[in-house]
């Protein structure tokens, strides 16, 4: 067995990549038992990249071949907003359906943003046209492996001349925030009850 490494993901990583983003969705806690179907929060945040964009999804293999951690994103989410909708939704809302509006529960809440891919697409965002989502395992956190898998995407932004990326996060996981503030990122001030917008540009080269 070698040590932890950054690689891209393959297809036999999914299950472990859904384990990952349950078991790190609440506020950067565990999410298991939060949501009527298991496989909800991966659908919304995980799987439409796999799935949509792999060649920008990056994984943390503990050195055996066992994912425990990930960061998936897009290098165009205007564009990404409108695959979602036309490619994505209509493979998964049989399993997932349009939730009742307003939503009641913590799974309707979790349906309106999958059926709404166009919230993503905001004007505060245009100048940072990626963005990004990224979860480890509590075991592998803190140990510099978030850190590389941030420099791998970076530079697979940078090869395809991206000006910028963006991402939102809970503004409860302060954790979070201190780890993305070390790597550059900066608050883009937009307002919002329970999550920040964060960016960055994209070092050329």
């Amino acid at each position: 067995m070698t040590g932890p490494r950054i690689r891209l993901y393959r297809p036999e990583d999914r299950a472990a990549l859904f384990d990952v983003c349950v078991r790190t969705g609440l506020d950067g806690g565990d999410a298991r038992g939060v949501y009527a179907d298991e496989d909800l929060l991966p659908a919304v945040f995980l799987a439409p990249y796999l799935d949509l964009e792999p060649e920008l999804a990056f994984v943390l293999d503990r050195g055996d071949g066992v994912a425990v951690g990930y960061l998936v994103g897009t290098a165009d989410t205007p564009a990404f907003a409108g695959r979602l909708r036309r490619e994505y939704l209509p493979r998964v809302a049989g399993r997932f359906p349009a939730p009742p509006d307003p939503p009641t529960t913590p799974s309707e809440e979790m349906l309106t943003v999958l059926h709404a891919p166009e919230g993503m697409v905001r004007p505060e965002v245009a100048g940072y046209p990626a963005h990004l989502h990224i979860d480890l395992l509590p075991g592998h956190q803190r140990g510099g492996h978030g850190r590389a898998l941030m420099t791998a995407y970076l530079a697979a932004l940078a090869e395809r001349a991206v000006p910028g990326v963006h991402l939102v996060m809970p503004s409860a996981n302060r954790l979070a925030r201190v780890f993305y503030d070390r790597l550059g990122f900066h608050d883009l001030g937009v307002e919002h009850p329970s999550v920040t917008y964060l960016a960055r540009a994209v070092d050329a080269g």
